[in-house]
């Protein structure tokens, strides 16, 4: 019986998906426009909305204006959750260093005095060690904290934060 390979490319083309196959831009690109902090928290700038379509302009420009800023936001809350849930933490040091550890036994047993495991049973008390625990560390929970409060942030500083002088004229010009 032959096996059915079909192209990754038949499928991204088709439903639009061509950026999660490899065109990402390189994390060194992408830090390479981080505003500055004073431009990022420039408080004379903040200024309540009047009413929602203002909303949405600033956000909508704030968004990409700010998005490298916006995504270290995102990797400090993401810090921020994983030391404040060590058990989480330590899940995830587990289940890293366990396959590093078994990776490096290139498929050979370990033998330990008496006793012999493959790397089938190494793998399987991993998970048998690890999915009770990562249950127990409550991983939805302090994702669904991390979408919250990211949101939250990001948001609210891109709607409350006013475009520059200079791009508020252009955009009445047009």
């Amino acid at each position: 019986m032959s096996s059915i390979s079909i192209p990754i490319s038949a499928i991204t083309d088709r439903l639009n998906l061509g950026r999660f196959t490899g065109n990402r831009m390189p994390l060194a690109s992408r830090f390479s426009n981080l505003r500055p902090l004073g431009e990022f928290f420039d408080f004379k700038r903040l200024s309540k909305p009047n009413n929602f379509g203002e909303v949405q302009s600033r956000a909508s420009y704030n968004l990409g204006y700010f998005s490298s800023n916006y995504a270290v936001v995102f990797v400090m809350l993401s810090i921020y959750s994983l030391l404040t849930n060590l058990l989480l933490l330590f899940v995830i040091f587990l289940v890293a260093g366990g396959m590093w550890g078994i990776g490096r036994l290139g498929g050979r047993n370990l033998d330990i005095g008496s006793v012999h495991a493959t790397t089938s049973q190494l793998y399987t008390a991993l998970l048998v060690v690890a999915v009770p625990l990562g249950i127990f560390a409550s991983p939805i929970s302090t994702v669904l904290w991390l979408i919250g409060a990211s949101g939250t942030c990001i948001l609210a500083h891109a709607s409350f934060m006013d475009k520059p002088i200079e791009n508020a004229f252009s955009e009445e010009a047009v």
